[in-house]
């Protein structure tokens, strides 16, 4: 068998596209929630594929799952159905507000169906003028060119005009903002119930409950885009049920697969009927690969257990996040939900949030940013309590240098 090519930091900066930057090690295995680089070096990882690996790396029962689908079925094309994405369709179906499940393989492409939905809908009923799509400043709901646009934040979407029209964005949780604008042409209102890449900003319950009253008022659809707070990131399945409020059409992504590309449209029967056949598609969206995989991973993550020990674990990180703060006053607040969590930095290191996470890499310790002011953290839902600890003294030692 002919040896497979050595690659080193470098190999990205000669041969791939530019649009990332990553870390200077490269990364080769992953057990629960520590991963090893080519170097042998250990690393706590409490970044989780940016929320993507719930239940960490290599989870026995999902590395099962693949190993026996792939020996099975992994892609037949929707010109035919197949045993795994059916039950996984049920399985949401049971779990959810939703009668319908549209497959997908990333959050964008959960995004731009849902979207799509909306604007067809009004079409459909004759009003071609009801297209606005009311979205929030700071969101982020994808990289395709519909949803990058309606995404709030224009460092993403200002080199690519001309963008999609009819998009108004508005303040998020200004629910006298939204009302001024939300109106009867308006054909979707999309929200994150909390804003991830924006800066782990939890939406106010009444923010959301207006937001459902006003599209109720003017018959527009709702959409929660739960890709990163969704698949139990909260401590509750999907965030919409800590709100009271039950949108129309919701997106989940990231952590449904555990890492396999997988992304779901979840949505109710009279909404559904909106995509007929022949008016959506994609390619791999629902093969029996994803879907087995993905099945795999509900039926841990939708557990008691699991769910209650997020919330564990949320305590955890908190007390551990609190004392270092107390030791190395740089965090003015630390917010979210779950294992959702955002620390903003203060004044006096706003803008040091990337230059935190590289020393926490050299400290062994992988977190993230969700903008220059704010470190995220988004581990496993089952990180062991040791793997919490010893992350955390870590991190510890990453702020030390920084406040040196």
């Amino acid at each position: 068998m002919e040896q497979p090519i050595a690659v080193t930091r470098q190999s990205f900066d000669d041969w791939m596209v530019p649009v990332y930057a990553p870390a200077d090690f490269i990364l080769v295995r992953g057990e629960g929630s520590q991963v090893w680089d080519q170097q042998g070096k250990s690393y706590i990882d409490f970044a989780g594929g940016i929320a993507v690996n719930a239940l960490g790396h290599a989870h026995p029962v999902v590395t099962a799952a693949l190993v026996e689908q792939a020996g099975k079925l992994w892609h037949l094309g929707n010109g035919y159905t197949n045993e795994p994405v059916l039950r996984l369709a049920k399985q949401l179906i049971d779990a959810t507000f939703a009668d319908k499940v549209f497959f997908c393989n990333s959050g964008a492409e959960a995004n731009e169906a849902a979207l799509k939905l909306a604007r067809k809908r009004a079409l459909d009923q004759g009003n071609s003028s009801k297209n606005q799509i009311v979205a929030f400043n700071n969101a982020f709901h994808g990289r395709t060119l519909f949803t990058v646009s309606a995404g709030g934040q224009p460092k993403y979407s200002k080199d690519f005009a001309p963008l999609p029209g009819g998009i108004t964005h508005t303040p998020f949780n200004d629910l006298a903002a939204a009302a001024e604008v939300i109106n009867d042409h308006t054909c979707a209102v999309i929200v994150e119930p909390i804003q991830g890449e924006g800066g782990v900003l939890p939406a106010d319950p009444a923010f959301l409950q207006g937001l459902r009253e006003l599209c109720d008022r003017h018959d527009a659809v709702l959409i929660f885009d739960e890709v990163q707070t969704g698949m139990g990131r909260t401590g509750e399945l999907y965030a919409y049920t800590q709100y009271g409020v039950v949108p129309d059409v919701l997106t989940t992504a990231k952590a449904l697969g555990c890492g396999f590309p997988i992304g779901a449209m979840l949505t109710t029967d009279e909404l559904a009927k909106t995509l007929g056949v022949g008016t959506h598609g994609t390619t791999y969206g629902g093969n029996p690969l994803a879907t087995a995989v993905a099945g795999a991973v509900f039926s841990i993550i939708n557990t008691a257990e699991v769910l209650d020990g997020v919330k564990q674990r949320h305590q955890w990180f908190l007390d551990g996040l609190n004392k270092i703060n107390q030791q190395y006053p740089i965090f003015s607040e630390i917010r979210g939900g779950g294992l959702l969590i955002g620390c903003q930095l203060t004044q006096d290191y706003a803008g040091k949030a990337k230059q935190i996470t590289q020393l926490a890499n050299e400290e062994g310790v992988i977190a993230l940013i969700a903008g220059p002011d704010v470190v995220r953290f988004t581990p496993s839902l089952i990180i062991p309590e040791q793997d919490v600890k010893e992350g955390l003294a870590r991190f510890a030692r990453a702020v030390a240098r920084i406040c040196s």
